[in-house]
């Protein structure tokens, strides 16, 4: 008896926009990879960044910040399509109107959240994933330790507790974020 492996069947970008709303996933490299929903803790800290950041870029005129779960169209033929938690595309890169499709390419700045059940690793990847293709900044924000690490190609990784304050960022001038409002209970 011969057995013969059957390879999955990979989906295209425009494949996985045309199944509707099929709960949280993303499609790394052509394989459609389901994602549990996202715990209170981490859609708070997600919308707290992605509140901030969109207040001060629409204040500024300095481009978008996409809700959480936006997919981004990454790479083609296999695609991959990744979701940052809270992003930002700068004005000069948005050369047409607003689609229905994925976003052709990265955020200029990229939040991923720490969920309980991500690995170092899974994290890192997304991070280097992130970086390679040409997001210029990625924000990781831990909520059990309230600490944020902000990552850039060639430098070494800037760790922040819930005490510090994220400013200074060359991508949104002025922008000022004390991490304890960010990080804060109710």
């Amino acid at each position: 008896m011969t057995v013969t492996a059957v390879e999955p069947k990979l989906v295209s970008a425009d494949e996985l926009l045309a199944m509707g709303d099929i709960g949280r996933c993303e499609l790394l490299y052509g394989e459609l990879v389901m994602m549990s929903p996202a715990g209170l803790e981490h859609g708070v800290v997600a919308l707290r960044f992605g509140s901030h950041l969109l207040i001060h870029v629409e204040a500024n005129d300095l481009g978008i910040c996409p809700a959480a779960e936006t997919g981004y169209k990454i790479e083609s033929n296999p695609d991959l399509v990744r979701a940052p938690d809270a992003s930002f595309i700068r004005k000069a890169r948005l050369t047409g109107p607003i689609t229905k499709k994925f976003f052709a390419g990265v955020p200029d700045l990229a939040v991923e959240v720490v969920s309980p059940d991500d690995t170092k690793r899974e994290v890192a990847e997304k991070v280097n994933m992130w970086l390679a293709n040409g997001t210029q900044v990625v924000w990781v924000a831990d909520p059990k330790p309230m600490t944020t690490v902000i990552h850039r190609v060639g430098q070494k990784p800037v760790v922040l507790g819930v005490n510090d304050e994220i400013r200074d960022e060359p991508l949104l001038p002025g922008f000022v974020l004390p991490l304890s409002k960010v990080f804060k209970l109710p």
